[in-house]
């Protein structure tokens, strides 16, 4: 029986998920989507489930908006940094969904790092 990629790429996703919140319990999650065409994060509170703070491509002062590379990535990881800190966060574990840990998703992750946020 064949499975259709989007059911793979769900399957995936809740395998990481499932996993990351056994270990990491209390921290906030750094939630990563990506599309053709954009990419954004949040930093969610899962035991009051609120999202404490927000990054995406799609914000004009970002001066990315409708760009999906690498350059964008990092410039949406150096936001969610700044803004978590201003919301008083400076640990989460990072949730990369389904999307595997190389390129974008990895230069966001990078970009978070080195604006202080420890995921």
């Amino acid at each position: 029986m064949a499975t259709s990629k989007r059911d793979l790429f769900i399957k995936r996703r809740l395998r990481v998920r499932n996993k990351l919140r056994k270990v990491n319990a209390g921290r906030a999650r750094l939630s990563v989507h990506r599309s053709n065409k954009n990419i954004s994060v949040q930093l969610i509170d899962d035991v009051n489930g609120v999202t404490i703070a927000s990054a995406s491509s799609l914000e004009k002062d970002l001066g990315i908006v409708g760009k999906n590379n690498i350059e964008a990535a990092t410039k949406v990881g150096a936001a969610i940094a700044e803004r978590a800190k201003k919301a008083g966060v400076s640990e989460a574990y990072f949730d990369r969904g389904g999307f595997l840990f190389h390129g974008k998703v990895k230069a966001l992750a990078e970009a978070a790092r080195e604006g202080g946020l420890k995921i």
